[in-house]
């Protein structure tokens, strides 16, 4: 096939107006209003984020071991748990307060350390 012909140009015409027709369709869906119909957001909290098992405190593998007012008292928490062998981390809830959040198998520990501190 001679190159004269332009039947080269077929394929990558192809493959330019599918991405084109996919980039449309794609851009069309993103701009369908998801919210209630006058336009204003949902505000039952699963806006302000992404709730994969429909809970709003998830955490994924790490479990609540104690919840403070105030972040330096919850860093204290943290330490007072890493002194004992205890990986934990803070996360900030939506109500303001800070949960210092450790993994399953030794959430009953720090919970003991906690009370006891």
């Amino acid at each position: 096939m001679a190159t004269s012909d332009g039947w080269y140009l077929i394929g990558p015409l192809i493959a330019v107006g599918l991405v084109g027709f996919l980039g449309a369709v794609f851009w069309r869906m993103g701009l369908q209003p998801t919210g209630p119909a006058g336009g204003e957001p949902a505000r039952d909290g699963y806006a302000d984020g992404l709730a994969i098992f429909g809970d709003r405190e998830d955490y994924g593998l790490l479990f609540p071991a104690a919840v403070a007012d105030d972040i330096a008292v919850a860093d204290e928490i943290r330490r007072l748990l890493g002194d004992a062998g205890i990986r934990a981390t803070t996360a900030t809830r939506r109500d303001g307060r800070v949960c210092v959040l450790v993994f399953c198998e030794e959430v009953e520990e720090a919970r003991r350390l906690v009370g006891s501190f």
